[in-house]
């Protein structure tokens, strides 16, 4: 059984900084697109960055690059969302997500959420302005 279990989320001030954690279980950790995602209420959920476990290549959207680093650990299944200089816009669901495929398949798709068949529940975070 696939689980995704994500930690981490919490309330900080403009500027603050928090780490995402994203638990594997159930997953063989190779041809894997892993993302993080995010989501207010009434809107889609957005692609942030994601992780292709094969070649380790990195994506990010625009809003988060400079900021956003996303990073593994393999021994522990477990991928990591450091959030730096967070904003009041970045307040959302952040919820992890993974899906089998190729790289190529990753490059395309790693932001689209209809794409994705594994998500955890999500973790909160706030930011105070």
């Amino acid at each position: 059984q696939v689980q995704l279990m994500e930690s981490g989320g919490g309330s900080v001030q403009a500027g603050g900084s928090l780490r995402l954690s994203c638990a594997v279980s159930g997953y063989a950790y190779s041809r894997a697109c892993i993302s993080w995602f995010r989501q207010t209420p009434g809107t889609e959920r957005e692609g942030v960055a994601a992780f292709y476990t094969d070649n380790g290549r990195l994506y990010y959207a625009d809003s988060v690059k400079g900021r956003f680093t996303i990073s593994d650990d393999s021994a522990k299944n477990t991928i990591y969302l450091q959030m730096n200089n967070l904003n009041p816009e970045d307040t959302a669901m952040y919820y992890c997500a993974a899906e089998r495929g190729s790289y190529g398949w990753c490059s395309d798709s790693w932001a689209r959420a209809s794409e994705f068949h594994y998500w955890g529940q999500g973790t909160q975070v706030t930011v105070s302005s």
